[in-house]
């Protein structure tokens, strides 16, 4: 018995994110008496496989197949449910991201396997197996009681922390045969933004509402965003109004983020964007109105003009980056 868990890796590297995965696999294997089996899909350096095992894998599976050099869900979970079957996997784990979220219940019907979605803490028990996850943007938590003999875990991004535990993991390669009329996706052309962070893999988050007053304001949150190696983001109402991109709207209705630190300027905070930002491990406030809604989900909160706390804040930050 073993608890797998899939690593995606963006350009042949693994991020944050697959270490978090990791960690909490090797926590859910401790409680199971059980190792961990990291999957890697894609063409990875054996030095940077390795690292998994800094982290709790016992065993790395390396697949390097040309017909899985796109992200093509089907193909995918062909993959893992086969390698999960020969491992006699019976906890798997992925993140709560769009691949995690695309390729879980598809895993859940060739496996017959019960999910639980979004967790974000150790499971509280394994006899019934239960996990816990937040539920209503973070208003209310829910536990889930997982019966089937195989288990799949997506985890909520930002809510394990990393834990380093170095042993001598073994990197194999293992080669799949996927069905040819799985491989629906056809990539003709990648373009790829540079000179920005992209938003959903952003540490570090600022993001403008309308007290920003004009869009003619922005260019101090960007100098902020920048000395602090943020991405920016911004509300819906400021994305409608053509203040900023779409691309940079985050909420229900907009991207969902989970970083490290959310930076909200002159943002209400309405149930709609706190429901994509209440995963964020801090969230600070900026708001001239002290009884704004987002400073109830913010662990510091500022009341005051953005226009006079941003410049005051950047001029702090200078000061330290001295």
């Amino acid at each position: 018995m073993s608890v797998l868990v899939y690593t995606e890796n963006w350009d042949g590297k693994f991020k944050k994110l697959s270490f978090e995965l990791v960690s909490y696999a090797a926590g859910v294997a401790k409680m199971l008496s059980s190792t961990v089996i990291a999957v890697s899909i894609g063409k990875v350096d054996e030095k940077e496989l390795i690292k998994l095992g800094n982290f709790g894998a016992g065993k790395i599976i390396s697949v390097n197949n040309e017909q899985l050099s796109a992200l093509d869900n089907q193909a995918y979970t062909s993959a893992i449910s086969e390698i999960s079957q020969k491992e006699n996997a019976r906890v798997i784990i992925l993140a709560n991201n769009n691949a995690g979220k695309a390729i879980a219940p598809r895993l859940s019907v060739r496996l017959k396997a019960g999910i639980g979605s979004g967790v974000s803490k150790l499971p509280l028990n394994l006899i019934p197996f239960t996990v816990y996850k937040r539920t209503y943007s973070g208003n209310a938590y829910a536990r889930i009681v997982i019966k089937s003999d195989v288990k799949i875990i997506t985890l909520a991004q930002n809510s394990f922390d990393i834990v380093e535990t170095p042993n001598n993991a073994v990197v194999e390669n293992y080669n799949v045969t996927i069905d040819g009329s799985l491989l629906k996706t056809i990539v003709k052309d990648v373009q790829k933004q540079t000179g920005k962070i992209v938003l959903t893999d952003a540490d570090v988050v600022v993001s403008g509402g309308r007290g920003m007053k004009s869009p003619d304001n922005w260019p101090v949150l960007i100098e902020l965003a920048t000395l602090l190696g943020a991405a920016t983001a911004c509300s819906r109402p400021v994305s409608d109004e053509g203040w900023r991109p779409h691309d940079e709207h985050t909420g229900q209705t907009g991207k969902i983020i989970a970083p490290n630190l959310y930076i909200a300027v002159g943002i209400s905070g309405a149930t709609q964007h706190l429901a994509g930002i209440s995963s964020s491990k801090y969230i600070v406030a900026i708001n001239s109105d002290k009884d704004a809604p987002i400073f109830e989900a913010a662990q510091y909160g500022i009341v005051g003009d953005a226009m006079k706390v941003l410049p005051k804040l950047v001029a702090a930050v200078k000061e330290i980056k001295k």
